[in-house]
């Protein structure tokens, strides 16, 4: 822990989950909600009251900052990065956050709804928090430390560095971004404004986690154009596209290919949307894997898994659209040991041993390596996330600040002139 500095992590954390600022997957506009700009606008304001000078949001709601470098050393410039939105998959308006303050090992009965009951059978890392604080929501809503835990980890490393100027660093820039949850996280974002060489995001889990390898995915839509018929009228006429592509899911695989049947390295294909009348329907997947190659793969059996089904209606046709949706980060971290190899020795610094884990979905970091800057994912603390359950420990959030101060201190230390 750093010596005799009042964190203010957990205070800004409980600030920021009263804050919605849930996203929108049916929405075109950027960001997806506006009430997103809210955090977006107070996080500006509270890195101008720190000292940062060029700290701003724009009208996409992103947030950036730089803290100069205060080194003679040609230090590469270095990103932290957290997202400000909340998943769409449970509410989170109106976040009632909950400190239990020398957790002690028994379950959690959240006050506003009894049947939500956080257990230490269940979350077993609980069990390692006993003796600390821990925060919750209240029951009704998700409490949304995915990502305001990064943010507030990273508010609390520039709050650090600003009160500590004798802490060596390069130049550091700070990104927060809106829409990560719905898959728009970088659209908007500006890679020149930006202006870092490498990055980090604050978007993991458990205590020591270090992430640098994410799924590849790909998004497909099947859509089968019917004929339609009055229903009065219709024998011999009518082709049902709602049954073809009902169907069609219905012939995937039942024991394998799933997300509900893989695990681990195991990639899948997930219908996730099924639209349309009559006339016309479609069905849309997600197509996931740690090998960009398989999605191909999975792809072309996806593929003649339909055609077998359309193929007995002659009167059928179909489409069937791929769309890449990000890639493995992994491909292009390989090629700069020096990143995963400062966080680890930061990780060691402050007694973590670095738990290197693929992550079975993706973040901004997967795009942003893509995109021209190498980003790992850090830990956060973050449990039970998208979840009324969802908690977390002041403890490991505490821990996050001060592996992010040993971070840029090993980036500085390790720069040769």
């Amino acid at each position: 822990m750093l010596q005799q500095y009042n964190f203010t992590v957990a205070e800004r954390f409980i600030k920021y989950i009263k804050i919605d600022t849930q996203s929108n997957p049916d929405s075109n506009t950027h960001p997806t909600t506006e009430k997103q700009k809210d955090l977006s606008k107070l996080l500006a304001e509270e890195l101008l009251a720190m000292g940062i000078e060029d700290a701003h949001t724009d009208e996409y709601g992103y947030v950036y900052a730089t803290i100069p470098g205060n080194t003679p050393k040609k230090v590469p410039v270095i990103c932290f990065c957290s997202h400000v939105d909340t998943a769409p998959d449970c509410s989170g308006t109106n976040v009632i956050p909950i400190l239990h303050q020398n957790y002690q090992g028994e379950e959690i009965v959240l006050p506003d709804d009894a049947t939500q009951i956080i257990s230490p059978t269940k979350y077993k890392y609980l069990q390692q928090h006993i003796g600390h604080d821990i925060i919750t929501a209240s029951g009704l809503t998700l409490l949304g430390s995915d990502d305001k835990a990064g943010v507030a980890e990273i508010m609390d490393l520039c709050n650090y560095l600003m009160l500590h100027p004798e802490v060596k660093h390069g130049t550091i820039k700070i990104l927060f971004t809106p829409d990560e949850e719905v898959g728009q996280g970088t659209a908007k974002l500006d890679m020149q404004k930006l202006g870092a060489d490498f990055g980090y995001t604050l978007d993991g889990g458990e205590l020591g986690t270090l992430e640098d390898e994410t799924f590849s995915a790909d998004g497909v839509t099947i859509t089968v154009n019917g004929v339609i018929a009055h229903p009065g009228y219709a024998k011999n006429t009518l082709v049902n596209a709602l049954k073809i592509v009902s169907e069609i899911v219905a012939a995937l695989p039942a024991t394998e290919w799933s997300p509900e049947t893989t695990s681990h390295r195991q990639g899948f294909v997930h219908p996730v949307a099924m639209n349309g009348l009559a006339e016309k329907a479609s069905v849309q997947f997600i197509i996931r894997d740690f090998e960009t190659a398989n999605l191909k793969i999975y792809e072309d059996k996806l593929k003649a898994i339909a055609e077998t089904v359309v193929v007995k209606y002659p009167k059928a046709t179909m489409q069937f659209e791929v769309q890449e949706q990000y890639r493995n980060m992994k491909e292009v971290l390989d090629q700069y040991p020096q990143v995963i190899a400062n966080a680890e020795a930061a990780y060691k610094r402050i007694g973590l041993q670095p738990v290197k884990e693929p992550i079975r979905g993706g973040t901004d970091g997967s795009r942003l390596s893509f995109m021209g800057l190498p980003c790992p994912n850090l830990f956060t603390g973050m449990q039970a996330i998208h979840s009324k359950h969802e908690w977390i420990g002041v403890r490991d959030m505490q821990l996050a600040v001060t592996m992010l101060v040993e971070l840029v201190k090993v980036w500085e230390e390790t720069t040769v002139d």
